[in-house]
């Protein structure tokens, strides 16, 4: 014999304080509401009405007042009630010729008013309305909230100085809205700024729009950013607002933005110059509202050199920019990120032994290269804890590519070489000494920004 089903936990019912300087109103009021599956508490005397929202002891879900009352009239109710917390729904209760009032009431934030005499009923349908739109708005609130937390400065993992003043830029452009260009490798974490930079900011709870340039060819990427009417192309069976618009009061992110097509590039200029975006086909342009923040790896300014990118563009686009050190210019972030991830894939892979690292499986990995950067280094370490079979995580256990010479030796040894080259590799080596900090080893250095950007991506240019 099947035993039966255990007893369901019985759903609350909502909670509402009726007010009404007429008692036997409040509690037919509140009455009815209880037949309607509302836990109702009627209240004659407004000031008593107040103290209980604001002790919050019981919770009220929603408040139903009169307007007109002596002492704490239904508008000041409105603002208690409001003001203990700001998602509860209120609903006001008024005569015929206190309208005008009623609607002042809207204004500052009721949710609805109803005209004496009216049906419970009508008043039970507009509650089970507010509530619904309290929780959809607390829901969405939590969401917003977790992930302004989830891509907040104080979870970014480092304190080398080059991180440091990272995390110093990030705080400071936050609150605007000028253009960011963001520059670093690949696997440096460019994605995770641009997302810092606009949950910190203004925008937060405006939509985050993300495209990657290198993702699509060019005539597709148009359509996606700005929109394309019907017909517009074969294959455009419906109209389709683009990015841009879907972005509208935002944040655009636009990724690899160094991939672009010239002719793309000329359209894009435009409408950041104009602040207005014509979707392909149509015959009106549309104004739109949108903080664009861009990311490369490439060389921007050797790709203007070269023709494959505008510097008119990139004026438009660099009003701000934020470089990201590789990991090898901030290799004292290595242990900290080491324990990090290892924190992360235990818990994706909590049937792993893995606990930590071997002093010497961490010098190795300290003096690694990491051309992948923070990416590679993540994908490491969840490759031991997968794999490992014990507690420590030895040398023996890290991956071949680990194993190669480490970035940071200057060798001289072997063929002579161009005086260039000797250039271009003690560049490289000073800025890894002073933290990834450029504009101090040009200082160091003697020379200015732009001569070392051009050492810099000469030598890169050379070892890929």
């Amino acid at each position: 014999m099947s035993k039966p089903p255990p007893p369901s936990e019985p759903v609350a019912r909502p909670r509402v304080l009726v007010v009404d300087d007429e008692l036997s109103m409040a509690e037919m009021v509140a009455d009815g509401l209880g037949e309607r599956g509302f836990d109702a508490t009627a209240i004659g005397a407004s000031a008593s009405a107040a103290k209980l929202l604001e002790a919050n002891d019981p919770r009220f879900d929603a408040v139903v007042t009169d307007l007109r009352m002596p002492g704490i009239d239904g508008l000041e109710m409105l603002s208690i009630a409001r003001r203990t917390d700001p998602g509860r729904p209120v609903i006001v209760m008024t005569a015929y010729s206190a309208v005008e009032t009623a609607i002042e009431s809207i204004r500052r934030g009721a949710y609805h008013y109803l005209t004496k005499p009216f049906k419970v009923d009508e008043l039970a349908l507009f509650l089970d309305r507010a509530l619904d739109d309290a929780k959809v708005r607390r829901e969405a609130e939590t969401l917003k909230r977790t992930l302004r937390d989830r891509f907040s400065i104080a979870n970014f993992v480092g304190k080398s100085a080059a991180m440091r003043e990272v995390e110093d830029l990030i705080e400071r452009i936050a609150e605007t809205t000028v253009p960011v260009l963001v520059l670093g490798e690949t696997g440096t974490g460019k994605g995770l700024v641009v997302r810092a930079i606009h949950a910190q900011g203004a925008r937060a709870n405006a939509p985050f729009v993300a495209v990657n340039c290198a993702a699509l060819p060019a005539n597709l990427l148009e359509s996606e950013l700005f929109g394309h009417e019907r017909g517009a192309f074969t294959g455009a069976t419906t109209s389709r607002a683009g990015l841009f618009a879907e972005a509208h009061g935002g944040t655009l992110f636009l990724d690899e933005i160094g991939e672009m097509s010239a002719g793309l590039q000329a359209k894009l200029l435009r409408v950041l110059e104009t602040g207005m975006v014509r979707p392909v086909g149509a015959s009106k342009e549309q104004r739109f509202d949108v903080r664009i923040i861009t990311a490369t790896h490439r060389d921007l300014r050797a790709r203007i050199a070269s023709g494959e990118f505008r510097e008119d563009l990139l004026y438009r686009l660099e009003v701000v920019s934020i470089e990201l050190p590789p990991l090898r210019h901030r290799r004292e972030d290595i242990p900290l990120l080491l324990a990090h991830f290892l924190e992360r894939a235990r818990s994706k892979h909590p049937r792993s032994p893995v606990e930590r690292f071997k002093p010497e499986a961490l010098e190795l990995l300290t003096s690694y290269a990491w051309p992948g950067n923070v990416r590679e280094l993540e994908h490491v370490v969840e490759r031991v804890t997968v794999l490992g079979r014990a507690p420590d995580v030895g040398v023996e256990d890290l991956p071949a590519s680990v194993h190669a010479r480490p970035a940071n030796e200057m060798a001289f040894g072997g063929p002579v070489v161009p005086m260039r080259e000797i250039q271009h590799r003690y560049a490289a080596w000073a800025l890894e000494q002073l933290g990834g900090r450029k504009m101090l080893t040009a200082e160091k250095l003697g020379v200015d920004d732009k001569t070392l950007a051009r050492l810099l991506a000469e030598g890169a240019a050379r070892a890929g």
